[in-house]
């Protein structure tokens, strides 16, 4: 690939993040200061590489999981979280006097809003919090009744799910999508260790491909710095 391509991935796969609609060569094109033509041809090169599909008659391209794997894999994990976020986050963590462990909960539901995905705690093996399903559930890729229903099994299997992401926890902010990921190839989830009273415990963002990454990490790799 050129490296025009490539940028050309991750501007689509940006911006299909934020517009949940295919994205043309016209828009594209805007970005670049190349001609519609040029960008289409990029793109028709791409979609036989298999990072980009032309979904119904539509004129725009939507990534495929190729797209989104070089995408978060080009991601800076070193981005901070807005100021407004933050103050959000900060008010849970210095708020209500709860235990250690009710706090967290809290946390995750203030991250399940804030990210409009679903926030999952795993304590312990067999010890799992989640909440904001309704979130994961009200994004365009839930229209889907297939994508519904196979959804709720997995939530029916959430521990056995989130177990294993326990040996691949780590101090660093992680992203598992695709095949890869045991809530299932059409979402993602994104994950970290945190400490919590000298106790590990694995915090995460489960959403659609289609979550927003970069802002995802960037919470919970606050969250990681400040929760203990």
């Amino acid at each position: 690939m050129e490296d025009r391509q490539k940028s050309l991935i991750v501007e689509l796969v940006r911006n299909y993040i934020k517009q949940a609609e295919p994205i043309g060569s016209k828009f594209l094109s805007g970005l670049f200061g190349l001609s519609p033509a040029t960008i289409r041809n990029d793109m028709a090169e791409l979609e036989e590489l298999g990072y980009l599909t032309q979904p119904h008659t539509s004129a725009g391209r939507v990534p495929t999981i190729l797209a989104y794997q070089f995408f978060v894999k080009n991601l800076d994990h070193s981005k901070k979280l807005s100021t407004t976020e933050q103050e959000t986050i900060n008010g849970v963590l210095s708020g209500s006097r709860v235990d250690s462990e009710q706090k967290a909960k809290l946390l995750a539901k203030s991250l399940a809003q804030l990210a409009g995905d679903a926030a999952l705690i795993g304590f312990a093996p067999h010890d799992v919090y989640y909440t904001g399903l309704s979130n994961l559930f009200a994004q365009p890729e839930f229209v889907e009744l297939n994508m519904v229903r196979y959804m709720s099994q997995v939530i029916d299997h959430m521990d056995e799910a989130m177990n294993s992401l326990y040996p691949q926890a780590g101090d660093e902010v992680k992203i598992v999508l695709g095949d890869d990921n045991p809530f299932g190839r059409d979402c993602a989830v994104v994950f970290s260790n945190c400490r919590l009273n000298n106790s590990g415990i694995v915090f995460g963002l489960l959403g659609p491909l289609r979550m927003d990454y970069e802002a995802n990490i960037s919470r919970l790799n606050y969250v990681r710095q400040n929760i203990s």
